[in-house]
């Protein structure tokens, strides 16, 4: 141990309370042979660990842990994190009072060695009456960017972005639903490092930073949802983007089916983007090669495989306790590229960061009118006859949903408290009374809106997303 970890390891300990102390700090170091270091509100252990050789391990070897006693050290937590594997680098985030921060970075030397902590560790009782999280640690590169001029395309942004900020590797621009010369008003901008992503929006987050004369919105993009290898081998469905507005399902499939006739299943269009269900998943691969960059309707489409989200085990994760409710988490697919679910019945008017997503801004609905001319023949009808796109807004649709499985409307019940500036802030509550019942009596998102309409839609937003598809 040199003289700096010295320095560090005591710098701590001086002000460390608890059963930790310097000696169990410095028997666990003469033991392991890894140094330690304090930084930057953080202490690591290891990075490299001793002898090591090459670059660090890829994405995908680091997990963290949450929910760690504030006086656990890593005298008690190095050893139980060491039963997955050979550790490469443990970080603990530190107060300046000495105790620790909650939460710790594990990195492992292999992708294989953090599933299995993930596998035996998350949930496990580390003292008496005291459960940790463990859960796959994302590298974030990814910001988001909103309040983009609507005709400026991909190599502008990209140009503007390298011009403003170092270490940009690519910008995701999606085009808008109806008009396929314009984006949607916001992209994703993709760099080299989490820290060069990090860097860039320490700059960009004052709000007063323009781009082309526009305030811009940034924020980091929701992280892509990692799906292990042996799931992805069994995936038949394709994910399929850029489609018309006016493009049919039977138009999607009898495309998809041209390549070999009666392969399709079934094709579930929702908007400007569909997923193609196969019968065989060897016939979805080759779909997928055929199919990517083919024109449909005048337009030139997109095509992935989707990926599955264990929707139950996450929503009995959320019961628990274990994670926040978060919509990314509950739906069937979610889109490799955007990295976010697609959901049903946004209302246009309704921000696009409402429901924490930084998704795709709000969709760009299709309304037409028509003149009224005397004498037309209007015939009365209830709004359950029609059929549920006719609906924009997630009430509309979560009352259509109850309506047509024979339940009780859904019951609001409004909630509000005061922000930090003063602001009300305002929740709904939503009852089905069909299915309340113990722990799933009531559905409530974790985001609070400023104004009654926002609250009710993103709640209602929220308990179909739970409730499952149509």
């Amino acid at each position: 141990m040199n003289e700096e970890n010295i320095d560090g390891t005591n710098g701590c300990s001086k002000v460390r309370t608890g059963t930790q102390n310097e000696a169990a700090l410095l028997a666990l170091m003469e033991k392991t042979g890894y140094n330690m270091v304090q930084e930057n509100g953080q202490r690591k252990f290891g990075g490299p660990p001793p002898g090591w050789e090459g670059p660090p391990p890829p994405r995908g070897c680091e997990v963290f842990v949450g929910k760690i006693p504030r006086d656990m050290y890593e005298d008690e937590l190095v050893p139980v994190f060491e039963r997955a594997g050979k550790i490469y680098e443990f970080r603990l985030m530190m107060e300046f009072s000495g105790e620790n921060r909650g939460y710790a970075f594990v990195m492992y030397t292999t992708k294989e060695e953090a599933q299995l902590a993930i596998r035996i560790l998350n949930n496990y009782e580390i003292r008496p009456g005291k459960f940790i999280g463990v859960c796959v640690s994302l590298d974030n590169c990814r910001l988001f960017i909103g309040a983009i001029p609507k005709e400026k395309k991909k190599e502008d942004i990209l140009d503007e972005m390298r011009k403003v900020t170092e270490g940009v590797v690519d910008v995701i621009v999606y085009p808008s639903a109806t008009d396929k010369t314009k984006n949607r008003g916001f992209a994703f901008v993709e760099y080299e490092s989490h820290r060069a992503a990090a860097m860039a929006r320490r700059k960009l987050i004052p709000g007063t930073f323009q781009l082309w004369g526009h305030t811009i919105q940034v924020d980091w993009a929701d992280p892509e949802k990692e799906v292990d290898e042996e799931t992805m081998q069994r995936v038949k469905v394709l994910y399929v983007r850029n489609l018309m507005i006016s493009t049919t399902e039977e138009t999607i499939k009898a495309e998809f089916n041209k390549f070999k006739p009666g392969a399709v299943e079934r094709v579930k269009k929702l908007r400007d983007y569909a997923f193609v269900h196969f019968f065989n998943r060897e016939d979805a691969v080759a779909a997928m090669s055929v199919m990517n960059g083919k024109c449909i309707d005048g337009a030139s489409i997109e095509v992935t495989l989707a990926k599955p989200v264990n929707k139950e085990n996450t929503w009995r994760q959320h019961l628990n306790g274990q994670i926040s409710p978060n919509s990314e988490n509950l739906i069937v697919f979610t889109n490799k590229e955007e990295n976010h679910p697609k959901t049903l019945g946004k209302l246009p008017a309704l921000p696009a960061r409402l429901n924490g997503q930084h998704s795709p801004s709000p969709p760009e609905v299709e309304r037409c009118t028509y003149p009224f001319y005397p004498g037309t023949k209007l015939t009365p009808i209830s709004m359950y006859s029609l059929k549920s796109n006719h609906f924009n807004s997630a009430v509309m649709h979560l009352d259509y949903y109850c309506n047509k499985n024979n339940w009780a409307p859904p019951e609001y019940y409004l909630y509000s408290t005061t922000s930090q500036d003063g602001k009300v802030l305002l929740v709904y509550k939503i009852v089905i009374p069909a299915i309340a019942n113990g722990s799933q009596s009531y559905f409530m998102p974790d985001k609070l809106c400023t104004t009654l309409e926002d609250a009710k839609e993103l709640a209602a937003q929220f308990t179909l997303l739970h409730l499952g598809p149509f």
